[in-house]
């Protein structure tokens, strides 16, 4: 039975997880669990926040008055979607908390001036506006195809690369203010 599963779409293991079959649950948790627990780590900077917030996500799917419509889209956007306003939802109520991985780098003094780098690159990404913060999370850091991000976030394709374009110019520009002010102090 789980064979048969593994080449379902996300929208039948839904509805046949609504029906009570455990099995499309578990197997609709397995093939979209790790994509959207890294989104909300990126979008958050808090594995706690992605840990719950991803958990969240696939209880709420569970209710008996989810509102997903396969008419209107689908369901790793609609989970997208939701997993996005859970993680602004936690934010508001508490603040980040960095999870910080240890240098691996033979030099530690590379290692720190390497995590500060991505530590700032972060921070950048976290700090522009939703749309544009998606398309960077989904395109960028997990590497996935202008189509695939187009139906996580529930948009056209040509909206992907418009945002994806602007996200990045947003980003070189934070991320040069900030070379420029850290030139200044050191000076």
């Amino acid at each position: 039975m789980f064979e048969r599963l593994m080449d379902a779409t996300d929208e039948e293991l839904f509805r046949r997880m609504k029906s009570g079959d455990r099995v499309a649950l578990e197997r609709l948790y397995e093939r979209r669990e790790p994509g959207l627990f890294r989104y909300a780590l990126h979008v958050s900077g808090d594995r706690t926040i992605a840990e719950e917030t991803t958990h969240e996500a696939f209880l709420a799917l569970l209710q008996p008055g989810v509102r997903f419509d396969p008419e209107r889209g689908c369901l790793e956007g609609y989970l997208y979607g939701m997993v996005r306003n859970l993680v602004r939802v936690a934010m508001r109520t508490r603040p980040a908390e960095p999870s910080r991985e240890p240098a691996t780098d033979s030099g530690v003094l590379h290692g720190l001036i390497g995590d500060e780098r991505a530590e700032a690159l972060h921070h950048a990404i976290r700090e522009l506006p939703a749309a544009y913060r998606d398309a960077v999370i989904l395109c960028d850091l997990e590497e996935r195809s202008y189509e695939d991000a187009a139906k996580a976030m529930e948009c056209p394709v040509g909206t992907v690369r418009s945002r994806l374009h602007r996200a990045r110019s947003m980003l070189a520009a934070k991320l040069q203010g900030l070379r420029m002010a850290a030139a200044g102090e050191v000076r």
